[in-house]
């Protein structure tokens, strides 16, 4: 492995001291199971391994594991105050009529009342109505069916995120 050969921000995670990758981990995701197992795992030859071992890892939490990483996740169209990530990745809420933000409200607490967490979906590129017709139709689901799309689902933010993480330049 050479520093030609991985990319600035990989290299720069590759060699942050071990608490500070961890927050930067947890950042990307609140499962504290899932940022040791990647931690424990450096260093990374490409991002594409990253991505695999955040896949690996993801596939293996527990439920209680990932409860924590939903807990990290703000409602659909409340993205948190002050935390850019959320609001970028919910942009598609932020220009939605206020009838949809209603809705989408109605149907989350519907959501958590039924599942006992925040609706979760990669929202990155999907419009308020496509985030709520998803809601829609996965509140029908079987807790145990709507677990593992939740799983899936934070697996493609938790790509997004650590993607952000490796390109940046600084």
């Amino acid at each position: 492995m050479t520093s030609t050969s991985t990319p600035p921000g990989l290299a720069r995670f590759n060699v942050l001291e071990e608490h500070a990758a961890f927050a930067a981990l947890h950042e990307a995701c609140a499962s504290t199971a899932w940022a040791r197992r990647l931690l424990a795992a450096r260093p990374y030859a490409t991002p594409e391994a990253l991505y695999s071992a955040s896949d690996a890892a993801m596939a293996e939490l527990s439920p209680a594991d990932l409860a924590e990483a939903m807990a990290g996740h703000p409602p659909i169209g409340r993205p948190k105050p002050g935390d850019p990530t959320s609001a970028r990745e919910q942009s598609g809420m932020a220009g939605a009529a206020e009838a949809l933000k209603a809705e989408m409200l109605e149907l989350n607490l519907a959501y958590q009342e039924k599942f006992g967490h925040v609706f979760l979906i990669c929202a990155t590129g999907r419009s308020g109505e496509e985030m709520r017709d998803a809601v829609k139709e996965r509140i029908g689901n079987a807790p145990e069916q709507e677990r593992e799309i939740v799983r899936t689902e934070l697996g493609k933010i938790n790509r997004i995120r650590l993607a952000r993480l490796v390109t940046e330049d600084a």
